[in-house]
């Protein structure tokens, strides 16, 4: 039994579809989102308009897939939405009628209604490669959206390495620890490489900033990325600043994950 019906599902799509768009998300920061959310970025896959392929996904997407999207964009619209849930306009009466449907849901959720595989994205190539994507694309209309997702890639490259090798992070890591964890893993430290080749220097000296890319980029979000709150007199980087973080952050994805590929072939 579906745990939305089909009229529950079309009174959540109103309230988020707003003549073809969905909420306030640009296309890139709505593929972002749902690629966060269900690990697919819906228009890129469907190549329509946002409030389309929301709907396309919504009717033919798996029960728990559809259901994961639609309470992770009720959580979006609570959250920054509030003056118009306070107000008194057409979407209010929308919200009190999706508010107990999705408290609803949230009591019937369990492990076996909503699979962890269906809740964790799977990394791969082809993830990268999605992400890769996103975050070019960001770069220019939101810098500050790319750097976030440009640590957040080095991230889940790391923990996913570390976890199919049967470690597990500490949640104490920050990115510098995880690379190094990492690469230790790996066998790409600077120490295991032999003095006496004649690349051993150079090797060692690009093999040692590894480290140094992830906590630079880390330290770059913290400040300007994505992820944190910001003040009044805020200013974000530009898209030079942007394309630094993304390029050095893929440049260390491809390698880690490359050399993981390489030992487990």
């Amino acid at each position: 039994m579906s745990l939305l019906t089909r009229i529950e599902k079309g009174a959540l799509l109103k309230l988020f579809n707003r003549g073809g768009y969905v909420l306030d998300f640009s296309t890139s920061d709505f593929d972002a989102f749902t690629m966060e959310s269900v690990g697919v970025a819906l228009c890129d896959k469907y190549q329509m308009s946002k409030g389309r392929s929301l709907n396309a996904f919504i009717g033919e997407a798996k029960d728990e897939d559809a259901t994961k999207l639609l309470i992770d964009l009720f959580k979006y619209y609570e959250f920054t939405y509030q003056k118009e849930i306070e107000g008194d306009n057409e979407y209010v009466s929308i919200y009190k009628r999706c508010k107990p449907i999705i408290e609803r849901v949230h009591q019937q959720i369990t492990p076996a209604k909503i699979s962890v595989e269906s809740l964790k994205r799977k990394f791969s190539n082809d993830y990268i490669s999605s992400q890769i994507t996103l975050m070019v694309d960001m770069q220019k209309e939101n810098p500050t959206e790319a750097i976030g997702k440009a640590k957040e890639l080095i991230e889940s490259c790391c923990e996913t390495i570390l976890e199919n090798n049967h470690i597990v992070p500490d949640k104490k890591w920050n990115v510098g620890k995880l690379v190094d964890e990492t690469v230790k893993l790996l066998k790409v430290t600077p120490n295991d490489i032999p003095d006496d080749i004649p690349e051993a220097t150079a090797m060692k000296a690009i093999l040692g900033n590894l480290k140094a890319i992830a906590i630079n980029v880390a330290t770059l979000r913290n400040a300007y990325g994505s992820g944190h709150g910001k003040s009044a007199s805020y200013k974000g980087l530009e898209e030079r600043h942007a394309k630094l973080a993304v390029g050095s952050s893929v440049t260390l994805v491809n390698f880690l994950w490359d050399s993981y590929e390489r030992q487990n072939s």
